[in-house]
């Protein structure tokens, strides 16, 4: 082999490349800096409304900080040349699958570390089965609808069930407000884990939806 054509293989390899573009790309470090920013601000509020109340008046942190953390998860998910994905060569499955849990998962355990003590209140338990379900359904919602709009459908149940859900926890209320439940509520942890594994393989499969520049 020549050297000229040792140079085209050279640089046309993508193998060392892609990390670098895949993350470029999607944002990822600003998206990590944003997430890095939420982390804080709920640490600051929690602790604020324990020092002024006790450890149930966190639970505005308890919804607002999930829905903002799956909400720059989900607009992180747009592809601006969707095509190029579609005709790869190789899977992006695997790829996807990673983008979210590199995202969600650090995230999860970040937030829990901020509303510590109380586990069987409002505390870690809660705040990470809240991330983990938000972000499922900001994924889903990224497939179907596309990624820049993929915070809206979490955002309106969010709203919806922080003024609907009763003041008592348990019964049907942790099905269908589980965001609003404390940590250890079975029916909330098998609605977040079934919204979390739900959208992470739809999305995984199918990737975000096609959008118009």
């Amino acid at each position: 082999m020549n050297r000229a054509a040792t140079a085209t293989a050279k640089h046309s390899a993508p193998g060392p490349r892609l990390p670098g573009l895949y993350l470029r790309s999607r944002a990822l470090p600003r998206t990590a800096a944003a997430l890095a920013c939420i982390v804080l601000l709920a640490a600051w509020s929690a602790g604020r409304l324990e020092d002024h109340f006790d450890h149930s008046a966190r639970v505005p942190v308890l919804v607002l900080a999930p829905l903002l953390v799956s909400s720059a998860i989900g607009t992180s998910l747009y592809a601006a040349a969707d095509e190029l994905d579609r005709t790869a060569v190789h899977r992006w499955w695997p790829r996807r699958l990673l983008h979210l849990l590199a995202l969600a998962v650090p995230a999860a355990a970040a937030l829990a570390l901020a509303v510590p003590g109380h586990p069987e209140s409002f505390g870690a338990p809660g705040m990470v089965r809240n991330v983990l379900g938000a972000t499922g359904v900001a994924a889903a919602s990224a497939a179907l609808i596309g990624a820049r709009l993929s915070w809206l459908p979490m955002t309106v149940y969010s709203s919806a069930v922080y003024l609907a859900a009763p003041r008592t926890p348990g019964g049907a209320a942790s099905v269908w407000a589980w965001p609003m439940q404390p940590g250890p509520q079975p029916a909330a942890w098998l609605v977040a884990s079934v919204a979390c594994a739900a959208g992470a393989a739809l999305f995984a499969v199918r990737g975000p939806r096609r959008e118009r520049g």
